[in-house]
């Protein structure tokens, strides 16, 4: 109660601020100014399935030509300063306050789309041992912010990450596809389900294709990929 008491009244006396340049920010505000968030480097037009950052919103020649398990990909940012430095603080430093403004712009980007809401959004999971050592999945972080912004259900259980893999920093694309092959689980209680998977970073595209693929196994009628931002 004490705890719960002090917070209020730092909230009284010490004014909100902008997570990135720190200008006051009026109550009823979302965690950033005005200014920085029309700074951020959103991606305006990008391939349907794979998110890339294009010119136009076309196909990009690599899902032409080798179409992805998903139906759809979507990414709000590039990955860039300040957005990089965000996402590297919410994963290895337990920034959550960077999931409180990044689950917001999320939810906000897609509020501006004429997307159709999905069933659920699926975080994606960590294996128990580096769950355990980290003491937390940033990715559920976000989309329990973005989940209640949108009122999408979360489903954190959904997924299962059944095999440790290596690090996939510096790996190509051959060698992460290799690493994560039989790495997820989904349950079948996605079975009919329109599901939006949630991740921080989409890189190669790798991890989420094979939590895709896990997804259609078990039934599920729509599979999208989502990712804060794109390499």
């Amino acid at each position: 109660m004490l705890d719960n008491a002090g917070r209020e009244l730092r909230a009284f006396l010490l004014p909100r601020r902008c997570r990135l340049c720190l200008a006051p920010l009026p109550p009823e505000a979302m965690a950033l100014c005005a200014g920085c968030r029309q700074a951020l480097p959103w991606i305006i037009h990008a391939c349907p399935t794979c998110a890339l950052p294009r010119p136009d919103d076309s196909p990009c020649p690599a899902c032409v030509r080798h179409p992805p398990p998903q139906d759809a990909a979507w990414a709000i940012f590039k990955l860039e300063a300040p957005i990089h430095k965000a996402i590297l603080k919410l994963k290895y430093g337990a920034g959550f306050g960077e999931a409180r403004w990044l689950g917001e712009a999320l939810a906000d980007a897609f509020t501006q789309h004429s997307h159709p809401h999905p069933d659920c959004l699926l975080p994606v999971p960590l294996h128990a041992s580096r769950l355990r050592k980290r003491g937390y999945n940033q990715v559920l972080e976000v989309a329990r912010v973005a989940g209640r912004a949108l009122h999408i259900p979360v489903d954190p259980g959904a997924l299962t990450r059944i095999r440790a893999t290596a690090d996939q920093i510096g790996q190509s694309r051959g060698e992460r596809r290799r690493n994560l092959h039989g790495a997820f689980s989904a349950s079948p209680t996605l079975n009919g389900l329109h599901i939006a998977i949630l991740d921080d970073v989409m890189t190669t595209g790798s991890t989420l294709a094979e939590v895709a693929r896990a997804c259609r196994a078990a039934g599920a009628r729509r599979v999208e990929v989502w990712a804060l931002a794109r390499a």
